[in-house]
């Protein structure tokens, strides 16, 4: 469910409403320019801000140091996101940008009668995301440019924002799953990290290939199934069988022929499963029991479910 942050004529009142969000941002328009008008939209997946912005005017930006970084996907017209180190860099329709890429640094740039989204990410996500693809050392993981390495890789940021705005945000049960918001959390943060240049080393060590044991399998089998209701990442299974992440991912490839993420998929199916089983088709519906065990997407919830206990999650809800 979305809310109006802001729709007005006054430039105080977005740079009071930006600052609010983000960070102190101090806004000029040019002497010329007289048709003023500014909308802001905003989606919230717990502390994950989605905000719709419309800009029908010129207008250059002076911001402070952002906390975290704004994922800031164009449909129309053009903005600049520049910082001190970086190349200018002009975004258009289509392109995503990096907003606050480089850490503690201020930010600039124009606005030009531009729409656009941006999706605030916590600069720790990307540690997070590292650690569960390779033996990380716990150093922060930056990111080192504002722009995708390829026309590429920005059109699979594309999709990935998009994917975020129009299948997440916009449906109230998802949105408002802890599960789903932890997940999306991550998936943003590895989209970043597979299409921005960083500062992460994702290669796996020799410890990562040889820490795999019956015990520690059961260990971390144990606090999946204990925790299949809490929203938790490779990096807490891993933690909690007292190995590294990618340790994690070769027992379960060897032992158990699936991935961590896959078995805990399995087991939260299992739970929804028993919830239709027991819920009334009166006070219960399919969407909201798939939200509440983290699966985002209707349709492949339904798919996965029949294949696992051949029939729709309807048909067992009705029974």
């Amino acid at each position: 469910m979305s809310t109006v942050v802001v729709d007005t004529s006054d430039l105080g009142e977005v740079e009071h409403a930006v600052t609010a969000s983000y960070s102190h941002v101090r806004l000029v328009r040019p002497a010329d320019e007289t048709n003023v008008h500014a909308r802001i939209t905003r989606s919230q997946l717990c502390s994950t801000l989605v905000d719709d912005v419309n800009f029908g005017l010129d207008v250059t930006y002076q911001m402070e140091p952002l906390d975290t970084i704004l994922l800031g996907r164009v449909y129309s017209g053009a903005m600049s996101v520049d910082q001190p180190g970086l190349e200018p860099r002009l975004f258009g329709p289509g392109e995503v940008a990096a907003a606050g890429a480089l850490e503690a640094l201020p930010m600039f740039g124009t606005v030009s009668y531009c729409h656009y989204v941006l999706v605030s990410i916590a600069r720790s996500a990307l540690g997070e995301v590292a650690s569960n693809i390779a033996s990380h050392d716990g150093a922060p993981v930056r990111l080192t440019a504002n722009a995708a390495v390829t026309p590429e890789a920005n059109r699979f940021l594309v999709h990935a924002v998009d994917h975020v705005c129009n299948d997440v945000a916009a449906d109230s049960h998802v949105a408002q799953s802890l599960l789903i918001v932890g997940a999306v959390r991550r998936f943003l943060a590895a989209s970043m990290l597979a299409t921005f240049p960083h500062t992460a080393v994702l290669e796996p060590t020799i410890e990562d290939r040889h820490d795999s044991t019956p015990v520690l399998l059961r260990r971390a089998i144990t606090f999946i199934d204990d925790n299949a209701h809490n929203d938790i990442s490779l990096v807490d299974i891993a933690r909690a069988a007292c190995i590294t992440p990618r340790a994690l991912q070769y027992m379960f490839r060897k032992h158990r022929d699936c991935t961590p993420t896959e078995y805990l998929r399995r087991v939260r199916l299992h739970h929804a499963h028993l919830e239709l089983l027991e819920a009334s088709s009166e006070t219960c519906t399919v969407s909201a029991v798939a939200a509440r065990w983290g699966f985002a997407h209707l349709g492949r919830f339904a798919a996965s479910y029949r294949r696992e206990y051949g029939e729709s999650p309807q048909v067992t809800l009705r029974r």
